[in-house]
């Protein structure tokens, strides 16, 4: 402050401003000196002063009594306010952050008669938000106050406790308490602070932990309790009953406040959340050269930042002196900070160091669009900017079909038309509303399945059917099938007699010469040339180039998106291309995302998250594309999509035994449900409070080796940032796909004996799902957990009336079908019943129908199993064979000695024909039954009244 010359009653008026934390001791020193022109000046007084003791929202005018008996007094003002303490360390820079991020709040500055500084907020209008959701910005202080009868970690001693506090949707940082050592009712009285957004899953996890000094701390159990069981102005203490036989409790307090904040703009559709952005600047600038060049770096770090970690030289001749900038993109209102990694004997502030030392900055502190200057030492400063970054989403939100889709089935509907009409022999065209969907749905099985669904197309193009598809699915094997034919534009409209030839001459070559010297010098330089592309490679990819090997003879630069020009006009059915999305330490039974690859887009209906396909392998952030690599050639997707080296044992395990009881005895943590003291009443949207006990290093390693995949393709995740919206799990998009509580995908949890069933690891679980995001996509065969591709024809937008199950897997023909019906009853999603005879599963036939005529919405299912069935006897639907050709009718396509087993990936000449010829045959032999599905499917459509929108048809 100023001096106040020659005055026994110095009266000053001024403010100044701290930015605290709660969590730490804050004592303010109040010194009173004696200014002396000529020397050192005299110090009088020092009071020391607990900024605890101001509450937030308070106004406390203390005095301090300095001498009794001279009556020598001190009076000083404390202001505590929640909203302007989180900004600046000046009155002008908090004018400015107040002016900027509360907009919508009035606000005075002025100067009363005292010359005394007067900030008044006047209190905003309520927005007029609808009933459903009331957006408010509170304050959470959560206050960890001790412990009762902590169990034991250590042999000899207490637990040496702490608690670890981790809210994502609200700081990039866990943070912890002290560590309180050998003792069994540890008390801490610790307070931490969040700001919150109630428009967020804010799910507050408290890890209890003991602290061990020569290994890993040991983490004892974690409370997981949903931050919206608190309503605003809540203010209680809460016990976790963590073990009742032991009487083991954990003990919090907490304050949820409401903050004058300006809410931020978000984007959401109900399930994921898009947030603010955003941008900081940092660059450096030397003061003076050093005299010799140095190899120490500046680290700086902003956890959760799409760029994380980067690094500045202190090479006079390098990076410091150089106008560029490095640039940080990070959550604007999250409790975010730069940390600045000073190297070893680096001068900062007179000081040095034998050891590295960090510089914390709060980034929510910066004012924007202000350069903020760090001086680093004798030699050079450190300049810091944040502004904002207002860059539109390129992840597409929503849960209806891309408008590249809708325009296809309107051009499509064109072809399907007319084919159905002269397949049914109708006399008068249909209307738009009665032209029927019809889909093919394909499994996968290698080379086998590559053939046959060429057979199988065939048969329904010499039926005049193909032109009445408007989408085919594939994975695996059959993916190869399409990528090939998509690469003619017109591939539907040929006959497909010369593709079947091209696909003959590279089925029948041999295989061996893939891995000729020449050949894997082109493998290596391919894969390094992806490498500086900057995609990441894996001996999936390696596979791709084989895959591309097996099925041409020159190098393939189609792309995905290039499939385009395929059905730009209506003229082929729509492609869709499947994976499965998986976590590393969880096998496909337990977590599995479908996700979908059409020309237009990839991506996941879960979540209602779409890129454009050619942006697929790029870096996202929290929406927007943050870097931007070449799209991947056919080839590698290929390999991606029929990853069968992405196996675990956990898959063999469940091929192997009808129960996983051991996988959930011995390898799954922990968790049950735990009521509070006293109880907190939970809403529909609302998570009941869990606790999680980790497993221990025996189940640990159990899990390793059961989840570990030798290898899987990993991809830039494009979810990477976004977080899970409040009422996510009431989403029915959400809720559709999400998993179940069914036997293959549940969580198991051992309780003191009793055996209870919960939903599934992951998805009722937003930490968990927001930091599966952070990670790259870890895609495999779907295979690994159903051979089928139905999903993407389940969705109701594209409402699929008849689907053509086109079967080739191995060994049980029904039991993809079986999977996908009973996955598909636990989902709730509308399919018809699939009810077989003992006597059918003994002994198949070439084609059932399967109809649910109570339930419209439920589609029509043709299941064509891979059987050899009366192709033994007849050349032709209703042409017998004559006993010369009696042998070509003896393909062996179920036997262990078939020359069609998944693992063989060359076929002669003789069997890729007869394999063809017999699912040709098949097709052609239940023209009636597709006849007939295809009629119910019509009549269907002509009970339902059309529904028009602005002019448009829309059902």
């Amino acid at each position: 402050m100023k001096t106040i010359l020659n005055s026994s009653e110095p009266e000053c008026n001024e403010t100044f401003y701290f930015r605290i934390q709660n969590k730490v001791k804050n004592i303010l020193e109040l010194r009173i000196y004696d200014e002396d022109p000529l020397t050192k000046d005299d110090l009088f007084f020092t009071v020391l002063f607990d900024v605890a003791e101001v509450r937030p929202g308070e106004i406390v005018h203390a005095t301090f009594t300095l001498n009794s008996e001279r009556k020598e007094e001190l009076e000083v003002e404390f202001i505590m306010e929640e909203m302007l303490a989180q900004f600046g360390v000046s009155l002008q820079m908090m004018a400015e952050l107040v002016r900027q991020r509360t907009a919508r709040i009035g606000l005075v500055i002025k100067l009363d008669k005292k010359k005394s500084l007067v900030i008044t907020i006047k209190q905003p209008p309520v927005p007029d938000y609808n009933q459903e959701e009331v957006i408010s910005i509170n304050l959470l202080h959560v206050k960890i106050i001790g412990m009762r009868n902590l169990r034991k970690a250590d042999l000899l001693s207490q637990s040496d406790c702490y608690v670890e506090l981790w809210l994502p949707t609200a700081s990039t940082q866990r943070v912890r308490t002290k560590t309180i050592k050998n003792c069994k009712n540890p008390v801490w009285n610790e307070t931490f602070c969040y700001r919150i957004d109630n428009r967020l899953k804010n799910v507050l996890e408290l890890k209890v932990c003991d602290e061990d000094r020569f290994s890993k701390d040991d983490e004892l159990c974690t409370v997981i309790f949903d931050v919206a069981k608190l309503h605003v102005g809540y203010k209680g203490r809460v016990k976790f009953v963590l073990n009742p036989q032991e009487q083991e409790e954990l003990e919090v307090e907490f304050i949820l406040q409401n903050l004058l904040d300006c809410p931020e703009n978000i984007i959401t559709n109900g399930i994921l959340v898009s947030r603010e952005v955003s941008c900081l600047e940092v660059n450096g600038q030397a003061k003076k050269l050093k005299q010799q060049s140095t190899k120490e770096e500046l680290t700086l770090t902003v956890k959760g930042s799409y760029e994380e970690t980067q690094k500045i030289s202190l090479d006079a001749d390098s990076s410091l002196r150089n106008s560029d900038s490095i640039v940080f993109h990070y959550v604007k209102n999250n409790q975010t900070k730069l940390d600045v990694t000073l190297p070893k004997k680096m001068h900062y502030f007179g000081q040095t160091s034998d050891k590295e030392e960090s510089l914390l900055l709060p980034l929510n502190s910066l004012p924007l669009q202000k350069k903020i200057t760090i001086a680093m030492d004798k030699t050079s400063d450190l300049h810091v900017k944040a502004k904002g970054w207002p860059k539109d989403m390129d992840v597409r939100f929503r849960f209806d079909l891309c408008t590249e889709e809708q325009d296809f089935l309107c051009k499509r509907k064109k072809y399907v038309a007319a084919a159905v009409k002269k397949v049914l022999q109708l006399e008068e065209n249909l209307q738009d509303h009665e032209v029927p969907v019809v889909a093919i749905t394909t499994t996968g099985g290698g080379t086998r399945s590559l053939t046959a669904m060429y057979g199988s197309l065939l048969g329904l193009q010499k039926l005049n059917i193909l032109d009445s598809v408007s989408y085919i699915t594939g994975l695996s094997g059959t993916t190869w099938t399409m990528a090939n034919l998509y690469e003619d534009p017109n591939w539907s409209q040929k006959y497909l007699e010369d593709a079947i030839n091209k696909a003959r001459k590279q089925v029948t070559k041999c295989k061996i010469k893939g891995f000729t010297l020449d050949r894997l010098k082109y493998y290596y330089n391919e894969l390094k040339e992806r490498r500086q592309q900057g995609h990441n490679t894996s001996f999936i990819d390696l596979w791709g180039l084989m895959v591309e090997y097996m099925l041409h003879d020159e190098v393939l630069n189609h792309k995905l998106s290039d499939q385009r020009q395929a059905i730009n006009e209506g003229q082929n059915p729509l492609p869709i291309y499947m994976a499965i999305n998986l976590k590393n330490g969880y096998s496909a039974q337990d977590f599995r995302e479908w996700l979908e690859f059409t020309p237009y887009e990839v991506g996941f209906w879960k979540y209602g998250a779409f890129i454009r396909s050619e942006d697929f392998g790029s870096e996202f952030f929290m929406g927007r594309l943050m870097k931007k690599f070449p799209e991947s050639r056919i080839c590698y997707m290929e390999g991606m999509w029929s990853g069968i080296f992405s196996l675990d044992v956990m898959y063999f395990w469940n091929l192997a035994f009808d129960s996983e009881d051991f996988w959930y005895r011995w390898t799954r943590d922990r968790v049950k449900d735990i009521e509070e003291d006293p109880v907190l009443h939970i809403k529909p949207h609302e998570t009941e409070t869990r606790l999680l006990t980790p497993a221990g290093a025996l189940s640990t390693a159990f899990r390793d080796v059961l989840t570990g995949r030798p290898t899987i393709a990993e991809f830039p995740n494009f979810l990477r940032g976004f977080q899970m919206h409040n009422k996510y799990l009431e989403n029915e998009h959400f809720s559709t796909w999400k998993g179940t509580g069914s036997s293959s995908s549940i969580l198991m949890v051992v309780i003191t004996g009793h055996v209870c069933i919960s939903d599934t690891v992951i998805d009722t679980y937003p930490n968990k799902l927001i930091e599966t995001a952070q990670h790259p996509l870890s895609l495999a065969d779907t295979g690994f957990f159903i051979n089928t591709s139905y999903p993407p024809l389940l969705i109701p937008q594209r409402k699929v009336d008849v689907i053509l199950h086109l079967n080739y897997s191995g060994g049980s023909q029904t039991l993809p079908l079986d999977l996908i019906a009973k996955y598909f009853s636990e989902q709730r999603i509308p399919f018809p019943r699939i009810e077989m005879s003992d006597e059918d599963r003994k002994n198949l036939k070439e084609c059932y129908l399967f109809e649910d005529a109570e339930n419209p919405r439920a589609p029509i299912v043709l299941f064509f199993p891979l059987v050899n069935d009366t192709f033994r006897k007849y050349k032709a639907p209703g042409v017998e064979r004559s006993p010369t050709e009696m042998e070509e009718g003896k393909v062996d396509v179920s036997s262990p000695l078939s020359p069609y087993t998944t693992r063989e990936l060359s076929f002669s000449e003789e069997n890729f024909d007869n394999l063809v010829k017999m699912t040709d045959y098949n097709i052609l032999n239940n023209e009636n039954l597709i006849i007939q599905a295809l009629r119910t499917a019509v009549e269907r459509r002509k009970q339902q009244a059309p529904i028009y929108y602005k002019g448009a048809l829309i059902q």
